[in-house]
């Protein structure tokens, strides 16, 4: 019989005391960072997020999740169209402006797609989705989007969040030896 695995008193059951150590934990899964905008009744809705993901090809669908207490909920889950932007490198400013003011965008000279959302002129790529669902999962919404245009921009460092901190890593060359 094998004993579990305990390393220095680091294992516990998620509980509502202990909520900072599942973040510290859950921090350990380094993402992208995305900003998601959307139009609406007071101007440009956009949160930072790093909870986006892939889901399906055929058909083309993407998740990113918000927190139900989020000032910004309401925008974001009323919302039929919305587009997801993968943040490079030199966008960590906008995107910790973004994270801290809901109203970031409202004063910046913003093109729209197709759909009337409101778009960054400056990414690696963009989602401009329709919203497939919306699935409570806890304190928060899953928003399951059917992609329905996807640019590419640039080819350059992505912004990355690891462990509370923001970041990037290198690009792979473009060629191989």
């Amino acid at each position: 019989m094998s004993a579990a695995l305990d390393l220095n008193n680091s294992s516990f059951i998620p509980d509502a005391g202990n909520h900072r150590r599942l973040r510290d934990a859950l921090g350990y899964f380094g993402t992208g960072v995305t900003i998601v905008t959307a139009a609406s009744d007071n101007g440009v809705a956009a949160i930072t997020v790093n909870s986006f993901s892939s889901v399906s090809l055929e058909p083309a669908l993407v998740l990113w999740s918000i927190d139900r207490h989020s000032s910004r909920f309401e925008d974001f889950s009323t919302t039929d169209n919305y587009a997801i932007h993968i943040l490079n490198a030199d966008q960590e400013s906008l995107c910790m402006e973004v994270a801290r003011n809901p109203q970031r965008l409202d004063d910046k000279s913003m093109q729209t797609n197709t759909y009337g959302v409101p778009v960054l002129d400056k990414c690696l790529a963009r989602f401009d989705c329709t919203r497939e669902a919306l699935y409570k999962a806890g304190d928060h919404c899953i928003i399951l989007g059917r992609v329905k245009q996807a640019s590419l921009f640039e080819e350059s460092a992505p912004l990355a969040f690891y462990r509370g901190r923001t970041g990037t890593f290198a690009t792979p060359s473009s060629s191989q030896s």
